[in-house]
């Protein structure tokens, strides 16, 4: 699929934890950077949440907090996306936070090229505050049992044990998650949805 505009290129990878959206993003960026001469701004989205003490709106521990507070959809808009979009200087910032949301120390803000193209992956892209910054939306689709195993698996280092993990998914994650499918219901928006659930063999869909 060709997507071409007058300004950089902006692709989000959306998807449920633990679909498989940063391993995607990582390969598809490097497939572009082994075609092409243009430009490519690999970024994470887990870079733009916001600081823990700012996420006042819902309890913390709850999956309206998860799914509606956690990531600064202001300074993603204004800091990443809309300066890569029609009329935008091109002057962005790949980030803000480190992905607990502690501030990172000032970083240097970046130009993009005429011609860049962003990668850009993370949850709950295709919110409203963002859905209409996207010049190219990636669904990456599985099960919420897939999310729940394979979420365990990968986060019950940093969370202590399995149980801890688990119960994590099953009360926040997974819940929230579920919230954003049902109202905004990415994989019917995307243009194109990747099914996941054997990485093995990714299928592809264009809508």
């Amino acid at each position: 699929m060709a997507v071409e505009r007058p300004h950089p290129v902006r692709v989000a990878i959306d998807g449920c934890s633990a679909a498989g959206k940063t391993t995607l993003a990582d390969e598809l960026a490097q497939v572009l950077a082994d075609r092409t001469e243009r430009e490519i701004i690999r970024v994470g989205i887990d870079y733009f949440k916001r600081a823990p003490e700012l996420r006042t709106a819902y309890p913390i521990e709850s999956p309206e907090s998860y799914y509606l507070d956690t990531w600064d959809h202001d300074a993603i808009r204004e800091r990443l996306l809309l300066p890569l979009g029609p009329g935008g200087d091109r002057r962005y910032d790949a980030e803000i936070r480190d992905p607990g949301g502690q501030a990172l120390p000032d970083m240097p803000v970046r130009t993009a090229t005429p011609d860049a193209v962003l990668v850009a992956d993370g949850g709950f892209l295709q919110v409203p505050a963002l859905d209409g910054c996207w010049d190219l939306r990636i669904y990456v689709y599985v099960s919420f049992d897939t999310v729940l195993r394979r979420g365990t698996e990968r986060d019950q280092a940093w969370m202590d044990s399995a149980a801890a993990a688990e119960h994590r998914y099953l009360t926040r994650y997974i819940p929230g998650e579920r919230m954003y499918v049902e109202q905004i219901r990415p994989r019917s928006r995307a243009q194109v949805v990747v099914d996941n659930e054997d990485p093995a063999n990714p299928r592809v869909i264009v809508n």
